[in-house]
């Protein structure tokens, strides 16, 4: 639901594994996967796979799982508009950037919910193709407010054999929320700067100054963690920032990638939320603030364009 690069991915390659898969997303991807399937690149190999392909929600009815892939804004109207359509039966997997998606849709619907925190570097290159540049591993569970909900914890099992099946490493975390913070200050750290400096994270990462800021970011963003309840510690959550910068160092940023095709971003869900959670809980977090407010200035438009 939502297939745009992370969708395409996840989906391309379970597909690639026999799994029957129907991919709910924009028709100018939906036309070109009819036409010529969707095509998986990377480095070594391109794949081309024949999935079923709609822009019309009801493409969900007969799913056994569905990946919620939308971008985090729309999360809320997405599972109300597929709700109708839904088997009693079918697990929901968020795989969207942010902490609160899962529990928004367990407000939302009735069915287990899981979480994942996804590793993946990929981007839409064209109608129908997907280029995949790092990584490509999940880690799912369940939220404290998804574990009494039916067999959940049982159906995150089974999901993560089924991607475990597909070639992707899926290890299932006994505390999610806690991997998701994790992701969190990450992406934190990279998204923001991405799209305002227009850079790979490679370079961010090279840069003295620019380190500096993401750095900041992140501290503050485990500040913000700590005190929400959840156990992260600065060192080790700045060697994975620069971890990820040497994994994917040719990455733009999700939020980059908004920007540049003039879509909505996710940044309330990234710098915006922490900087948010701050203020609840009297903590300042003025980089998160400033990344948050500078990218929803780029984000309203270009005055130097055209």
């Amino acid at each position: 639901m939502g297939a745009g690069a992370v969708g395409c991915y996840y989906g391309g390659m379970l597909a690639l594994s026999g799994v029957p898969v129907t991919l709910v997303g924009r028709a100018q991807h939906v036309d070109a996967i009819a036409r010529n399937g969707l095509a998986i690149v990377r480095d070594d190999r391109r794949d081309v796979v024949e999935v079923a392909a709609t822009t019309d929600v009801a493409g969900v009815a007969d799913a056994d799982v569905i990946l919620m892939c939308v971008k985090s804004p729309d999360t809320i109207a997405a599972a109300t508009a597929m709700k109708r359509h839904l088997r009693g039966d079918a697990v929901i997997v968020s795989l969207q950037n942010g902490v609160s998606n899962a529990d928004a849709l367990l407000a939302t619907v009735d069915h287990v919910v899981l979480a994942a925190a996804v590793w993946v570097g990929a981007y839409m290159e064209g109608p129908g193709v997907v280029r995949h540049t790092g990584r490509g591993d999940l880690i799912l569970g369940v939220t404290r407010d998804g574990a009494h909900r039916g067999d959940a914890r049982t159906r995150a099992q089974d999901v993560a054999a089924m991607f475990e099946s597909a070639s992707v490493g899926c290890p299932v975390a006994d505390d999610v929320e806690q991997v998701l913070w994790r992701k969190l200050a990450i992406n934190c750290a990279f998204n923001a700067v991405s799209a305002l400096g227009r850079s790979r994270y490679g370079r961010m990462a090279r840069d003295p100054a620019t380190r500096e800021v993401m750095a900041a970011a992140v501290r503050e963003t485990v500040a913000v963690a700590r005190a929400s309840g959840i156990a992260l510690d600065s060192d080790e959550m700045l060697a994975a920032v620069w971890r990820t910068a040497d994994a994917l160092p040719t990455q733009y940023s999700s939020t980059a990638q908004d920007i540049l095709r003039g879509r909505p971003t996710e940044i309330d869900m990234l710098n915006g939320y922490v900087a948010q959670r701050g203020d609840e809980l009297g903590l300042a977090t003025p980089v998160n603030r400033t990344l948050h407010a500078l990218v929803r200035l780029r984000e309203a438009g270009d005055d130097l364009a055209g």
